[in-house]
């Protein structure tokens, strides 16, 4: 009996802590991050990619296209962040993005992976590869690009910089 008293004493303690500051469960829950799932395979990643670079070259801005899948957790950590608000000003004034699914090319389950090879890539070695592409079509970051395969362990600001510098080397 004095276990099942002393029981409820620690859960009424809890639940009052928490009816006490419901802004500090409100900041916690505020500082996880959504999953992003933008990596579609029924989609026509050709065409999203063909279109995001005309709309980059007519608008003189460069374009990401980000090889992932939504099973990789630093594809979707960094599809996350993309879609935060400061990513998005960032992004936005300087960037077509667009997201390909690439299924599981480690394990030959792979697709479309024509695209990479279009860019220039002979295969896609992790999740997620970001190429940055210029307004006429030049892939910029080819040493870069399959580096991003640890894009959860990255801060906001460190990724932040990244794309910010890049935008200003046009």
């Amino acid at each position: 009996m004095r276990c099942v008293s002393r029981g409820f004493a620690y859960f009424a303690l809890a639940t009052a802590a928490l009816c006490a500051a419901p802004s500090a469960f409100a900041e916690m829950s505020a500082a996880v991050k959504p999953e992003a799932q933008p990596y579609d395979e029924k989609r026509d990643a050709a065409a999203d990619v063909d279109a995001a670079l005309s709309r980059a070259h007519q608008q003189n801005k460069q374009t990401i296209i980000v090889f992932g899948a939504n099973w990789c957790h630093d594809s979707k950590s960094l599809a996350s962040r993309f879609a935060t608000p400061r990513f998005q000003a960032l992004l936005g004034a300087h960037y077509e993005l667009v997201y390909v699914d690439v299924g599981k090319p480690q394990t030959g389950a792979g697709r479309n992976l024509e695209i990479a090879h279009r860019l220039g890539f002979n295969k896609i070695k992790g999740t997620p590869t970001v190429a940055l592409i210029s307004a006429d079509g030049v892939l910029r970051n080819r040493k870069d690009a399959p580096r991003w395969r640890n894009a959860a362990s990255r801060s906001d600001d460190v990724i932040f910089d990244y794309f910010s510098k890049q935008a200003r080397l046009k």
